[in-house]
């Protein structure tokens, strides 16, 4: 309802009264950031439309995309590190799986969690997922925030901007950049769960060779 009355205003010239404006960039921002799918940075980009013409204040149209923001990634980290990792560590079906996941899934955040948590904020599917992953992940949670707040000013910024300058062409070029960039994101997770496996494996084996050999002699 409230991204729908954005984008038409964007799109058909509809008016749209400006406390609307501001609270459906606030609420779908701010809901996306949880973790929850949401048109968050449609939102941002048909505010940033309308503010081009007239209609919102471009500097208050960030700075609330960028407040829902950090907002919304602090309470997906709180979710994610409370019940996520909860959830995934509970005895059940695919249990080792599930653990051997989220080893994984702390390597990568001790190793990459700062490139992951900032750079996440202009992919699509990252914008959802990146804050309780981290929180699941036990990133701490100073240098989430650091790299959180980091990243929604500069997301906010740099679509709200695009949008504001280039209008619906801008919003065309940024979804496309985004979906691009989930992709090669969810590609590189991948290959990386690929080759530490393999790397597991490889130690198991050599474990057992080790052994072996040990109990000939």
């Amino acid at each position: 309802m409230l991204a729908t009355a954005l984008v038409a205003g964007a799109l058909f010239g509809i008016d749209v009264p400006p406390n609307l404006g501001y609270a459906a960039v606030g609420v779908l921002v701010g809901i996306e950031s949880m973790g929850v799918p949401s048109p968050g940075e449609t939102a941002l980009v048909a505010a940033a439309v309308l503010a081009s013409r007239g209609k919102l204040d471009i500097v208050t149209v960030i700075v609330v995309a960028s407040a829902a923001a950090i907002v919304g990634d602090n309470l997906g980290y709180l979710i994610g590190r409370r019940g996520g990792r909860a959830l995934l560590t509970r005895p059940g079906p695919l249990h080792a799986r599930r653990l051997r996941l989220i080893e994984y899934g702390d390597r990568f955040f001790a190793r990459h969690g700062a490139k992951a948590v900032f750079f996440g904020r202009w992919m699509a599917l990252v914008r959802v997922t990146a804050a309780w992953m981290a929180g699941a992940n036990r990133m701490p949670l100073r240098r989430f925030f650091v790299y959180n707040a980091l990243g929604g000013v500069s997301w906010a910024t740099s679509v709200g901007l695009v949008a504001y300058w280039l209008g619906e062409a801008g919003g065309h070029i940024l979804t496309t950049i985004g979906k691009a960039g989930a992709a090669a994101f969810v590609l590189a997770i991948i290959l990386a769960f690929l080759w530490l496996r393999r790397r597991g494996h490889r130690a198991v084996h050599a474990d057992a060779d080790g052994a072996e050999t040990a109990g000939r002699g």
